[in-house]
């Protein structure tokens, strides 16, 4: 019986497969590509075109470890845009600064802009008559990434992920922004409260690079690549709005303008710099320094790697060299670090080639996902036993006490240096599923001025007064935790956590699921 059961299990799935298969072929949008760049079209050409003038073949680069200004600059770029904005996320939320955002996009689209926007559709679901109704405007296309037939019935759509567990198990995790082919956003940000500072709950440490000059091209031709892969449906072969739904969702998010909890963003843009003073490369008020490089290129794993293939072009290929060939230090910031054995293997061996090895991942208290840190836990005796730096996350630390948001921390960035020469900041964590499963994207560059803010960025968060240190003492886990308010303390348990997060944990940590995490 139990024979039989699985075949009809496999035939089902077989069909669910092909069904879904000639169901995306059928429903496939036509292709477009990024609009070609004019020299004084639009505000953000006659700007930036004069600035890359100024330094032909070159990148800018500009760090955003500010959760405000990370808000800011993107509703600056939708407001300053003049011919496209093309955003490619994994989380977008129908919350206070989504829905404000999102009006930056209505209001650009009003003005002729060019909106695409491509959302993986494992978060985007339970939002997809919203979503419909955007897509309503005729300057406003939406794709989701390897979404479910099934809409309308919960129960429904369990079934088809059951059936096709395998390939709805690949998500897409890029994240970027680009506005009229002149600069981008690229980082670990989604677009949510908790990515700017107004969750009430818990807010994410995060870091984005902002971007013009030739870098900006390849983000462009990854978002063209993403658009126009099989892997995409258009949001209207999958839901229909209703005729009049656009006109209510404007008024609705309207009025979140006088939410007063968007004050302090509404605010940040009256005081922002604009465009023009952000890109001259001279320090502003706000402390906003772009720096121009040829050093720096944006990798992405192709659209294809959400059916497992070209596995030569992903883009773990092109991080492991550059970590294998360091010389002196790495440090590396992965929110989700589950480094497996083959992971643990590779930093001890780099060790003993004399390299130091700094790592900050979240602490459990901290962790968003205990699940992932289930796949890391086990793995810290080893690390430390080979002399690799461990730093966990306080679930608390310095916060941005202007936001209105909760002062509880995660870390969310996934960075790291090597030799204090080369940085990495994208959407890539040290886990089986950046590495083999989701679609991952980030920026590669030597950039002296921003590989070292980077660099404070990382000793700042792993100061006392923003990480545990975990170490060895009598072969046995400790946690360090020195603040200058208190006396020292030294944990024997994970610091903060409650028994049931520990019990979870580590319950989990015996189950066959490391290389979905």
């Amino acid at each position: 019986m139990f024979i039989i059961i699985i075949i009809l299990f496999i035939l089902a799935s077989l069909i669910a497969v092909y069904s879904f298969g000639h169901f995306a072929r059928q429903a496939k949008g036509e292709a477009s590509y990024a609009l070609k760049i004019q020299k004084d079209q639009t505000k953000l050409d006659r700007i930036l075109g004069a600035q890359s003038a100024l330094h032909p073949n070159q990148s800018s680069l500009l760090l955003i470890p500010s959760n405000l200004d990370a808000f800011a600059i993107r509703a600056i770029s939708a407001r300053d845009a003049g011919r496209s904005l093309d955003l490619q996320y994994y989380i977008w939320h129908d919350d206070l600064t989504g829905q404000l955002l999102g009006l930056e996009l209505l209001d650009a689209a009003d003005r002729g802009v060019r909106v695409r926007i491509i959302l993986d559709d494992m978060n985007a679901y339970s939002r997809s008559s919203l979503l419909a109704t955007l897509g309503l405007h005729p300057n406003i296309s939406i794709r989701m990434f390897n979404p479910t037939r099934a809409r309308n019935n919960s129960l429904i759509r369990g079934i088809e992920m059951i059936l096709r567990i395998f390939s709805i198990n690949r998500r897409m995790h890029n994240k970027s922004w680009i506005a009229d082919g002149r600069m981008a956003i690229v980082g670990g940000r989604n677009i949510g409260n908790e990515y700017f500072g107004a969750a009430d709950n818990r807010n994410f440490f995060d870091a984005d690079l902002l971007i013009g000059g030739e870098a900006v091209k390849e983000t462009e031709t990854i978002f063209d690549d993403f658009w126009n892969s099989d892997a995409v449906i258009p949001i209207e072969a999958l839901v229909t709005a209703k005729a009049n739904s656009l006109n209510e969702l404007r008024q609705k998010i309207q009025l979140k303008r006088q939410n007063i909890a968007a004050l302090p963003y509404l605010k940040k843009l009256q005081d922002a710099p604009n465009v023009k003073s952000l890109f001259k490369g001279e320090l502003n008020e706000q402390g906003w320094q772009v720096h121009w490089t040829n050093q720096v290129h944006v990798y992405s794993d192709p659209a294809t790697k959400a059916f497992g293939n070209d596995q030569d072009k992903w883009l773990f290929h092109h991080i492991k060299p550059v970590l294998e060939n360091a010389s002196a230090k790495i440090s590396l910031i992965s929110p989700y670090f589950v480094p497996g054995k083959a992971g643990v293997n590779k930093f001890s061996m780099l060790h003993r080639q004399g390299i130091d090895i700094d790592i900050l991942t979240n602490s459990l208290a901290a962790n968003d996902v205990i699940m992932a840190h289930s796949g890391y836990a086990p793995y810290r005796k080893e690390l430390l036993q080979n002399d690799i730096k461990l730093y966990e996350l306080k679930p608390f630390g310095k916060t941005e006490r202007s936001l209105i948001g909760s002062s509880d921390a995660s870390l969310h960035t996934k960075a790291f240096l090597v030799d204090n020469t080369i940085g990495f900041v994208g959407s890539f964590n040290f886990d089986p599923r950046s590495a083999n499963l989701n679609t991952e994207m980030g920026i590669i560059f030597k950039e002296p001025s921003i590989v070292k803010a980077l660099q404070n960025e990382f000793n700042m968060k792993i100061s006392h007064d923003f990480s545990y240190q975990v170490v060895l003492i009598d072969d046995k886990l400790r946690w360090l935790d020195e603040n200058e308010q208190n006396e020292p303390i030294t944990w024997s348990n994970d610091p903060q956590s409650k028994w049931w997060q520990r019990t979870i944990a580590t319950l989990a940590s015996y189950l066959p699921i490391e290389s979905q995490l």
